[in-house]
């Protein structure tokens, strides 16, 4: 097995955007296996890394995302999954993970070869952040219970894509492999 980072696709969220009516019930519903998973991740020293849309606010920092977030009307989202000291912070610009930000090159530096990808939206910023690992030659595992989508007829084909498409391993927060 190659070395797994857990990578936390866009959960620091003030939820105020267009689409957070149609989110926040799966977000609801994913919390907590994201949670565990962040929790098996440290446990086992693997990477975990939040990859994070910045809203259009060039000048912030990922702590200011963080605490613009912790103020927000749906904190309690983001207060279970807050990146700790060892965390790492991408701020990502679109959809993938991977667009304009130096993720390829981080992973390349703490010798990762295989990506856990968890957070929302399961049928963009998820799906087109596995496609990207995938032609770049990560392995991929993606946890059902622990994305977050907005719109339910979509999530099932999305995974179904990154299975079939991009050999992607669809699973369970519990039953993701976290070895390095």
């Amino acid at each position: 097995m190659r070395k797994t980072a857990v990578i936390v696709i866009d959960m620091i969220n003030t939820y105020d955007h267009a689409d957070a009516e149609l989110l926040l019930p799966s977000a609801r519903r994913a919390v907590p296996a994201v949670v565990r998973l962040i929790e098996r991740a440290r446990e086992r020293g693997a990477p975990v890394i939040y990859a994070n849309d910045n809203f259009g606010e060039w000048r912030s920092h990922h702590g200011e995302i963080v605490d613009t977030a912790l103020s927000g009307a749906h904190a309690d989202l983001v207060e279970p999954l807050r990146p700790d000291e060892q965390s790492l912070f991408v701020i990502k610009a679109r959809h993938s993970i991977f667009y304009e930000t130096p993720l390829a090159y981080l992973l390349t530096q703490l010798g990762v070869g295989r990506v856990v990808l968890c957070g929302q939206v399961t049928e963009q910023c998820v799906l087109y952040s596995a496609l990207d690992a995938h032609i770049r030659h990560l392995d991929v595992a993606v946890p059902r219970d622990a994305v977050a989508h907005i719109h339910r007829e979509l999530a099932d084909p999305a995974l179904h894509m990154m299975e079939r498409n991009m050999a992607a391993e669809i699973t369970t927060a519990e039953a993701v492999t976290l070895a390095d």
